[in-house]
């Protein structure tokens, strides 16, 4: 479904991505690995259109990202950020219904509401959240308060933005078996950037190790501990020695 071709881009002398090559298929988990500062986040924005590659192609069921309807584009990813992103003067239910009340997946308010509750249930949360405001909520339940939102659309394409950060081992439990569920249930194409390695075991059917400007190892979840790559043994098993150097 999502493929990119040789994509480069820089910010100035620093060179980010130096020729990523990635195919997601459809109906898929692909979860992006590798260290702080490695370039994950803005892979994901030049799929999203949010950066412009230097050099190179995104393509979207073979379509270059950056032709045709923005909005329709758009309309086919939901995304659960990293800190939540929730607005803290809107009240739940409409921060999961944010793209429900407004442009082309607009709702008549009472149905874009019913949808938010829907939505809040299916991530655990009950419907007397709905009305509360996200400074009310814990950081768990705030987190399932961006999945709801994220799936709210029905998106065919949802991307999760480092989905256990700041999160005890129990909630981060919680959240990878949602995220596990929800894509399953909805069959949606999902690619998660993360470098908690317990989230990759629980959600990835495929895992990409991004690593100086390029994807370093790509290959089926159940491969990644005998992959024979030693960047990709010392990242997983976060070892201070080996071929990538620890920053101190």
């Amino acid at each position: 479904m999502i493929e990119m071709h040789d994509v480069h881009k820089a910010f100035g002398d620093n060179r980010v991505l130096r020729g990523v090559n990635l195919r997601i298929e459809s109906g898929t988990s692909m979860v992006i690995i590798g260290g702080s500062g490695t370039g994950k986040s803005v892979a994901l924005k030049c799929i999203l259109g949010l950066i412009e590659p230097d050099a190179g192609m995104i393509t979207l069921d073979g379509r270059d990202v950056t032709k045709g309807d923005r909005d329709a584009f758009l309309a086919r990813f939901g995304m659960l950020f990293q800190g939540g992103a929730l607005f803290d003067s809107l009240p739940v239910w409409q921060n999961v219904a944010f793209r429900l009340l407004r442009g082309r997946l607009k709702r008549p308010r009472d149905e874009a509401r019913e949808i938010a509750v829907e939505k809040l249930r299916r991530v655990g949360l009950t419907p007397e959240a709905a009305d509360k405001y996200p400074a009310e909520l814990s950081g768990g339940m705030q987190k399932r308060v961006g999945l709801a939102r994220a799936i709210a659309a029905e998106p065919e394409i949802i991307f999760f933005d480092e989905p256990t950060t700041g999160l005890d081992p129990i909630m981060s439990g919680v959240i990878n078996d949602l995220i596990r569920e929800i894509v399953t249930e909805m069959g949606a194409t999902a690619m998660t950037i993360t470098h908690d390695m317990t989230s990759v075991r629980a959600i990835a059917d495929h895992v990409a190790m991004l690593h100086d400007g390029v994807i370093q190892w790509s290959g089926p979840v159940e491969q990644m501990d005998d992959s024979g790559d030693p960047y990709l043994d010392q990242f997983i098993h976060g070892r201070a020695e080996g071929p990538i150097e620890a920053v101190r």
